[in-house]
């Protein structure tokens, strides 16, 4: 009989003895009477209802396995009984079964929740009498074993703990009564039995392996083995980053970063200025960030970059690389002095200081040469000074920037006007200086048109005495004859000279004429009807300048000149 049988009951009892009480109604001394008749009747002293015993047939059992019986004893007829679980009315299930008369409770199938205390109450005449306490044992477990460490991180079926810290394993179970653990180590070693929880105080590498414990319950002859796998994770160290060693040029090459650590299953994350990289078409990772990969360099890739390793105890991050992108120079430009505009014409003033200063944007520093339109000399550097400007100096210079690294090369040029007085603006030793080599190269010149003079005029005099004193020879036959005029030509006339073999066919031969002699120049002494007077024909100044004087040796040819006179002394006798 359930729960709903006896409440039933109880409720109709009430019921029907609330009814009957208000049906029948007996008169107060009539009442009275009967008051005292009950109390002073010893039978019905005796029939009051007697407490009922509750006994079970097995204190304890083992779930699943064994079944429970408790059996309600009461003298009572007709009384109706309550069962009571943990001090709430019983719940009757599958597992469960009444007697017919409800004194008898049987669980066919003991479960853990079945166990507990258990009562009997016994209602009769509107009383009610409850049992004594009957208690009920479950063995059961150990249930699945799971071992948790309260240091570790769990990785999928691997427990991670860092290297140094102490670790705790216990094991989690459901098992009645307690059950002894027995721990296997990786080590292959086995602690007796003891409680479910194992310390380690300062975890290695050696502590690295598979822990295992075996549950054991005696009272159920039941056991279960927990499993658990630890993996000693090193203190991180800083990693590096490899790249490889080349020129890295601007918009012609690409680099790969790799992120080297000897750590094994650890994360990786790459920084880029201090910052958190973020991917993208130029910037790209490999699956696990181990390599940074920087597609078509900039000159604004240099960096710094960062790698860093971690796993969830510790982190470490390597130190900043720079990269150097060799770039330019994609433009030359020329400025005067320490000016920023770019010049193309500078005029600057004779005798003043210039300083050009050739640049452009390179990486590495561009190598500078400087040439000059009028000069084969090359200069180097950035800087080209000139001291004092001349007009040599004038002219287009043109520099060349050239970077080695990256093939480049550019040029730009300069027009450099020099004005301003010429003269004035010399120094007065370069004054100096020119008027001595101007009166140097006069006097040269003035010597050697005296050597000349002088050479001519002792060949006219030698010519002259020849004249004068010819040899005697005996001549086969002599002819006097006039001169010959020739026109526009005079004919020299040769006295006291033989005739040539050639007079005696009838011909005259005349001397040979000397090549320098342009004319015939006799002494006056030689001469005595007086000096020959040229033909009209010829010029009348004479070819050589008249000597004012026959005193040769005390006479002299004056050259004039503006600003120096220079004789020349013409000796006669030489």
């Amino acid at each position: 009989m359930g729960p709903a049988g006896f409440h039933g009951r109880q409720w109709i009892g009430i019921l029907l003895s609330a009814s009957l009480l208000t049906a029948w109604n007996p008169p107060a001394a009539a009442r009275f009477t009967r008051h005292a008749d009950l109390l002073s009747n010893p039978e019905r002293e005796r029939a009051l209802l007697d407490k009922p015993t509750l006994s079970a047939i097995q204190s304890t059992v083992s779930e699943q396995r064994e079944m429970a019986i408790f059996y309600c004893d009461t003298k009572a007829d007709n009384a109706t009984i309550h069962w009571v679980v943990n001090n709430s009315p019983l719940v009757l299930n599958e597992r469960m079964m009444l007697s017919a008369d409800d004194k008898t409770l049987t669980i066919l199938t003991v479960d853990r929740g079945d166990a507990g205390s258990y009562q009997c109450n016994v209602w009769h005449d509107a009383e009610v009498r409850r049992s004594n306490i009957a208690m009920l044992g479950v063995n059961y477990g150990p249930d699945p074993v799971t071992i948790k460490l309260d240091s570790g991180v769990a990785t999928g079926d691997v427990v991670e703990v860092m290297e140094g810290h102490p670790v705790n394993f216990w094991v989690e179970t459901q098992s009645c009564p307690t059950p002894a653990y027995t721990w296997y180590l990786p080590t292959d070693s086995i602690q007796s039995p003891t409680t479910g929880t194992l310390t380690i105080h300062a975890v290695s590498r050696e502590h690295e392996g598979m822990y295992r414990c075996l549950v054991n319950n005696s009272a159920t002859r039941l056991s279960q083995l927990g499993v658990v796998q630890v993996q000693v994770l090193e203190k991180m160290t800083a990693p590096y980053i490899d790249f490889p060693a080349l020129s890295l040029v601007e918009n012609e090459t690409s680099v790969s970063l790799t992120c080297k650590t000897s750590h094994q299953g650890v994360g990786v994350q790459w920084f880029l200025r201090g910052q958190p990289l973020r991917t993208s078409e130029h910037l790209t990772l490999s699956p696990q960030n181990r390599t940074l990969t920087i597609h078509g360099l900039q000159r604004d890739d240099t960096g710094p970059y960062e790698c860093e390793v971690w796993n969830w105890g510790s982190r470490a991050r390597s130190t900043p690389l720079r990269l150097t992108i060799n770039y330019g120079p994609y433009r030359v430009d020329i400025t005067q002095g320490s000016a920023s505009g770019v010049v193309s014409t500078i005029e600057a003033m004779l005798n003043s200081s210039l300083t050009l200063h050739c640049w452009g944007d390179s990486e590495p520093g561009a190598r500078y040469q400087w040439t000059h339109e009028h000069s084969s000399e090359v200069h180097t550097g950035e800087l080209l000074a000139i001291d004092a400007l001349r007009q040599e100096h004038q002219g287009i210079y043109s520099c060349i920037g050239s970077n080695n690294v990256t093939g480049l090369a550019r040029s730009a040029s300069v027009l450099v006007k020099v004005v301003g007085p010429q003269l004035s603006s010399l120094s007065p030793g370069a004054v100096a200086g020119i008027v001595t080599g101007i009166l140097v190269a006069f006097a040269l010149v003035t010597g050697l048109g005296c050597f000349l003079y002088r050479t001519k005029d002792r060949w006219i005099r030698k010519k002259s005495a020849d004249n004068m004193y010819p040899k005697t020879t005996t001549p086969t036959s002599v002819t006097q004859s006039p001169p010959e005029l020739r026109p526009n030509k005079p004919k020299t006339v040769y006295d006291n000279m033989p005739k040539p073999q050639e007079e005696a066919r009838g011909k005259k031969m005349l001397p040979p004429l000397s090549s320098v002699q342009s004319y015939e120049r006799e002494s006056p002494s030689a001469a005595p009807e007086g000096p020959r007077k040229l033909p009209s024909q010829f010029p009348k100044q004479p070819l050589v300048p008249p000597v004012p004087d026959r005193n040769l040796e005390s006479n002299y040819q004056k050259l004039l000149n503006p600003r120096l006179s220079v004789y020349c002394k013409i000796n006669p006798s030489a």
